[in-house]
């Protein structure tokens, strides 16, 4: 955030470090620009009210994944405050959001001690915090799941890394609200935010308090744990970070561009094409490109058409398939061809298979080799057909009519015409030698 130390690709802790990052005398820290501009593509995404000017602070605290014991943050000039997020029809308050640089990352070690890779520490982070308007822990993981697929498109977040989503968990049965601090995966958010809600109703039943504090949540006994006493904010000592600037961004937020998002794009595919929830869904959350693909195939075919091969055989073979520009175009022009008669159902599955796949080929040459077959045991067995051939080339009826009767629509009649045209013009130029 603050330095030029890479993101990713260590290959041992403590190793992509610098004095600037670890906080060392003399160093001074210097704003990583993109970083700024993906955070402000979030906080225009969410509709927040950007600043004109933004600062940063320093947050004092004494923990060992900060070993210079203070973090740079925003405290009283977020990038963007409030915002909102539609869950459905329910809007979901965003209180703020801002930019800091990540801690350390602890790792307890069996004999109670503990390590710490300075490696994260200093990697960009935005942090987004709403308002108390989630009613469940299953809204709550419906709601990050749904964010998360809005923000991996908005700003190319990648699908995996531990580096690129924890979650703080806030949650008060009573007065008082507890949080557990950086938890990964959509499950553990509503296994944690279960346990805590059934935790702090046993307390309050029994006559207790509950005590504000930081609380883990440990995956494989799937419960809480006190980490320690939660701060407040005038606990952090906030001061302004005195080697960095103040920071113009209102042109900055006004010349970032938006592309639709995936839930935007569903909603308008249910309205414009008529797709239900599920399946517009299905289809923007599989891959934004499927998506695309999709109004593609529309324009050669129609709605059903591109509906029934981009929820079947293109999704089901699309896992770990990018495609190139060409092999788009071989895609769209295959059901093209469906779509006009030229080849069946099922020689249109085996070319999808064989280019997304790389498997199918040698069924698409042995169905062919199949048909050439066909048609020249019925040659072999009524060779006047030839001849009939030479002088007028509508013989070839014939042999096309009997075939597409034999394959009971196993090939395309464009398909047969072919096959049949390219044998009988062979057969007469042997006959002409």
């Amino acid at each position: 955030m603050f330095c030029s130390c890479p993101t990713t690709g260590a290959d041992a802790p403590n190793t992509h470090v610098c004095p600037t990052c670890l906080g060392m005398p003399g160093s001074r820290p210097s704003l990583n620009g993109k970083a700024l501009e993906l955070g402000l593509t979030i906080a225009k995404m969410l509709k927040c009210e950007i600043p004109k000017t933004t600062w940063f602070s320093r947050k004092t605290y004494f923990y060992p994944d900060l070993c210079k014991h203070f973090q740079i943050t925003q405290y009283d000039t977020p990038i963007g405050e409030k915002g909102v997020y539609h869950l459905g029809k329910k809007p979901i308050r965003i209180t703020r959001v801002h930019l800091e640089e990540d801690p350390g990352k602890i790792k307890r070690v069996g004999d109670g001690s503990s390590l710490v890779d300075y490696n994260r520490s200093g990697v960009p982070l935005v942090e987004i915090v709403t308002e108390p308007d989630i009613s469940s822990p299953a809204e709550a993981r419906q709601f990050l799941s749904e964010l998360l697929t809005e923000i991996r498109y908005t700003i190319d977040l990648p699908e995996d890394g531990e580096r690129s989503v924890r979650c703080d968990c806030n949650i008060s049965v009573g007065t008082e609200r507890c949080e557990v601090k950086n938890v990964t995966g959509l499950k553990n958010v509503e296994r944690c935010l279960t346990f805590e809600a059934v935790r702090q109703t046993k307390l309050l039943k029994a006559g207790r308090t509950i005590e504000r504090e930081t609380r883990h949540f440990d995956e494989e006994r799937k419960v809480t744990m006190p980490a320690r006493k939660k701060e407040y904010e005038a606990d952090y000592g906030y001061i302004g970070e005195p080697d960095l600037g103040i920071f113009h961004i209102a042109r900055i937020a006004e010349n970032i561009k938006l592309r639709e998002s995936p839930l935007n794009m569903a909603s308008r595919f249910q309205s414009e094409y008529g797709l239900d929830e599920r399946t517009a869904k299905q289809i923007v959350t599989t891959s934004m490109k499927l998506a695309e693909l999709f109004e593609e195939l529309i324009k050669v075919s129609d709605v059903q058409t591109a509906k029934t091969w981009i929820t079947g055989n293109i999704s089901a073979y699309w896992k770990g398939f990018e495609p190139s520009d060409e092999e788009k175009k071989d895609l769209i022009s295959m059901i093209s061809d469906f779509h006009t008669g030229r080849i069946t159902d099922t020689e249109c599955n085996i070319r999808i298979r064989s280019l997304m796949t790389g498997e199918g080929q040698k069924e698409m040459t042995d169905s062919a080799a199949d048909l050439d077959r066909l048609i020249d045991a019925f040659i072999d067995e009524n060779p006047s057909v030839v001849a009939d051939y030479r002088k007028n080339d509508r013989a070839a009826n014939r042999i096309i009519g009997s075939v597409m009767k034999q394959t009971g629509g196993r090939y395309s009649s464009a398909d047969i015409v072919d096959a049949t045209r390219r044998l009988m013009d062979a057969r007469s130029q042997r006959s002409d030698a």
